[in-house]
């Protein structure tokens, strides 16, 4: 309940409260203790509550997409500024994007018949290599370029684009490219007779579903001619982009994931700079010479160089003369008492604002132990776990599988008469300790509480091609004469040589 202090700007001692406390001051105290009680319990929260302590406290009710829409290009601008200026906002970015891509999320088809999953497979890995329509890199580059822009611009749009007859090969005819926030034409708004809209250059559909963006071809803040850019927005087909962007609430855009943090970053950058402005200042004068007698010194004395000359500004190194100096002070440089404290807890803050660990964003391992570090990544890999299978996964990888499914079936290169689905597996995370990790792994195996597809999985590896591959080795191992104590077939979990090798037939599996 709210703390007495707080009750008194809602319950006023009016006039009636001090006549009746003057004829009759029990009645008085019972009857302002009643509205005291009336105003508790019709404003029940703490932070509802209105009075001194709230008056500059404005929390207005719009809709996500209305504060997107006034405050997403300022928010894109400025984190884009921090991202490029100060480290701690480009480290922060760069620790989500290792976490949450890393070396990349593979898909592998998930359908009845292994032959067929083999064929997508080796279809897919052949397209990847080639996917970026700007031909830089791969599909694992694409995506983590298209985590980056989600994280630090709040949103970016990957677009189908069809390979042109003249240049198509015998692979799959499509290419992927990215665009960044910037592209889409927030100003466009329009309200249609059938029922459908547009909102921020996004059209619905009379029931809500998104069926096109309107987008500019070229970078509105491309520094080319403006003759030479199309400034006019296209509409692009709603099947043919996938939008990735984390929700929050029922919104229709993203805004980047430092904002809750931005303003700690200013505050402090601008705290170094003004702190390293006075300690440069105090350094660059030395002394200043003095008169003996300080009664010898007149009301506003002429401080000059050792050359005679008026000092008008510092420099490294400046000793200055008082007009009839004789004696010198030396300057000495001050400090000021629990700067690191302060310094690290708002590190703190801003590292909370970005959703990561305090340590994997400044590094400073100082305070951290095995259980504290191991806690905390447990939290920030949940995290990253959730956006990964909760928005990269269904908002961009799987819109982009199921274009490459449908190119590749309309090209002939794969069965149309079924669904192709795909798994996807994550990058692993490396284990604080390898060790207990992999023994836990191991008893979940054996226990049957998980596969060991799964576990291969987890890892970021394809278990089909795992198994193809220690069959290979195996078999090039026997013939070599070589044993390998990683080797279950020809030795124990204790280390010892198995007298038969489990494996053969006929052979007794039984331990």
């Amino acid at each position: 309940m709210a703390k007495p202090t707080d009750t008194t700007p809602d319950v006023r001692w009016g006039m009636m409260d001090a006549a009746l406390a003057t004829v009759a001051p029990r009645s008085a105290a019972r009857r302002y203790a009643a509205r005291v009680a009336i105003s508790n319990l019709r404003r029940g929260y703490e932070a509802a509550a209105r009075g001194r302590g709230t008056s500059g406290w404005q929390a207005g009710s719009t809709s996500a997409d209305a504060e997107i829409s006034s405050a997403g290009a300022a928010l894109r601008d400025r984190m884009r500024d921090l991202v490029r200026n100060n480290p701690i906002a480009a480290q922060a970015v760069q620790v989500l994007v290792n976490n949450i891509v890393g070396t990349g999320i593979r898909p592998r088809a998930a359908t009845a018949d292994p032959v067929l999953n083999k064929q997508v497979d080796d279809l897919w890995r052949a397209w990847a290599a080639r996917c970026d329509q700007h031909g830089h890199t791969d599909f694992h580059g694409v995506l983590g370029l298209a985590v980056r822009q989600m994280i630090e611009g709040g949103e970016v749009f990957a677009i189908a684009r069809p390979v042109p007859r003249a240049e198509r090969g015998r692979g799959v005819p499509l290419r992927i490219e990215l665009r960044e926030a910037d592209h889409l034409d927030g100003a466009r708004f329009e309200s249609r007779a059938d029922g459908s809209r547009i909102d921020q250059g996004i059209e619905y559909d009379r029931n809500g579903r998104r069926t096109g963006y309107w987008m500019f071809p070229d970078h509105p803040g491309s520094r080319s001619p403006v003759f030479a850019r199309r400034l006019e927005s296209v509409r692009v087909a709603g099947d043919q982009v996938a939008h990735l962007f984390e929700r929050q609430r029922v919104q229709s855009r993203g805004v980047p994931w430092g904002a809750p943090a931005m303003r700690a970053i200013r505050d402090v950058d601008d705290w170094q700079h003004a702190e390293l402005v006075r300690k440069k200042t105090e350094a660059c004068l030395v002394g200043i010479v003095f008169g003996a007698d300080e009664d010898q010194q007149s009301i506003a004395p002429v401080i000059e160089d050792s050359m005679g000359n008026r000092v008008e500004q510092f420099e490294p190194g400046l000793i200055a003369y008082a007009r009839g100096g004789k004696d010198i002070k030396f300057n000495q440089p001050t400090s000021t008492a629990g700067v690191y404290e302060w310094h690290r807890t708002q590190l703190h803050i801003i590292a909370a604002g970005f959703r990561v660990p305090y340590s994997m964003m400044t590094g400073d391992l100082s305070q951290a132990n095995f259980s504290s570090t191991r806690a905390g990544l447990n939290e920030f890999r949940r995290m990253v776990e959730q956006i990964q299978w909760q928005t990269v996964i269904p908002m961009f990888c799987e819109p982009i599988w199921r274009w490459f499914i449908d190119a590749a079936q309309i090209q002939g290169l794969l069965p149309d008469d079924g669904e192709i689905l795909a798994e996807w597996g994550t990058p692993k995370f490396e284990s604080v300790n390898p060790l207990q990790d992999a023994q836990a792994d191991l008893l979940e195996v054996r226990a049957g509480f998980s596969t060991l597809p799964q576990q291969i999985a987890r890892r970021g590896y394809d278990p089909a091609e795992i198994i193809t591959e220690w069959a290979d080795f195996a078999k090039k191992a026997d013939a070599a004469g070589l044993v390998f104590d990683s080797d279950p077939r020809k030795v124990t979990k204790a280390g010892l040589v198995q007298s038969a090798d489990p494996t053969a037939p006929g052979a007794d599996n039984q331990e």
